[in-house]
């Protein structure tokens, strides 16, 4: 991330911003929000993965996959960790070994999509 809070990333103009006070990620073109996930930043380096949304113009178009490859890319250059709350975030890490380094070991939060729309799972 620089200073502004915006990282560039490897899709055109797409960018992401961490909104620190609001406690979110997006991921903005040309100025734009077009998906947003929610976090909680724990102690020591954690963030809870609360709630991902894509706006209903650019669904369907791999918009929400970027977004959390990005969000998780960034957590790891943080060196931090990460409990999947949000259902399509536990999905993806589900089927994504890519990132299984990041899943918080004491606190995983569910472990895939449907124990976390179930909510069956007890997260930490």
């Amino acid at each position: 991330m620089n200073n502004t809070g915006e990282e560039e990333l490897g899709h055109g103009a797409d960018k992401l911003r961490d909104e620190v006070t609001d406690g979110r990620f997006e991921l903005v073109r040309n100025g734009l929000a077009m998906a947003w996930m929610r976090y909680e930043h724990l102690r020591p380096n954690r963030y809870a993965l609360l709630h991902t949304e894509v706006d209903q113009a650019h669904r369907g178009q791999g918009i929400g996959r970027i977004l959390v490859e990005a969000v998780l890319d960034e957590i790891r250059s943080r060196q931090g960790t990460v409990t999947a709350i949000c259902p399509f975030v536990a999905d993806h890490l589900a089927g994504n070994e890519r990132y299984g380094d990041l899943v918080d070991a004491r606190h995983p939060g569910f472990p895939d999509r449907a124990a976390a729309e179930r909510g069956r799972a007890t997260p930490s």
